[in-house]
């Protein structure tokens, strides 16, 4: 048997994953009008001067069909509006409205509270193995998921 299997790892991430995950969707319900997927689509818009929807998917790991709908609701919510690419008129480019600004800003105490509770069980050194280690899974199996 693997050392993978004998230590329960995919187990224990996917418990890890799900117990992080209910906890920022629960912060961020409380805090304001976002989901915890809602609030990545917006990061991403915020991080980039022009941003479309595949950019979205790429960045989040989601399929483009799921970041349709959010981005649908984003805009019928009013945090972000949409406009057609100058270059490409197939293109369609999204901005944060002011709302949307505010919005992302209301989530900013629930992940620092979740970074808060991270650092509190794992010291410095830890935090940047964890992510390293993270990160590597992630590329692996990201890897697999688009060929």
């Amino acid at each position: 048997m693997s050392s993978a299997r004998r230590a329960r790892v995919y187990q224990k991430l996917q418990s890890a994953s799900h117990c992080v995950q209910k906890t920022a969707d629960r912060l961020v319900q409380e805090a304001g009008p976002l989901t915890t997927s809602q609030a990545a689509a917006l990061s991403v818009v915020a991080g980039f001067a022009s941003c479309n929807q595949r950019m979205i998917a790429s960045q989040l790991g989601l399929n483009e069909s799921a970041v349709t709908a959010m981005v649908t609701r984003l805009i019928r919510d009013g945090f972000l509006t949409r406009a057609r690419s100058r270059t490409d008129a197939r293109t369609w480019l999204l901005t944060l409205t002011d709302a949307g600004r505010d919005a992302l800003q209301s989530v900013n105490g629930p992940f620092a509270e979740i970074n808060d509770r991270l650092e509190a069980v794992l010291t410095e050194a830890e935090i940047y193995q964890l992510a390293d280690m993270l990160k590597r899974v992630a590329d692996t199996f990201g890897e697999t998921e688009q060929s």
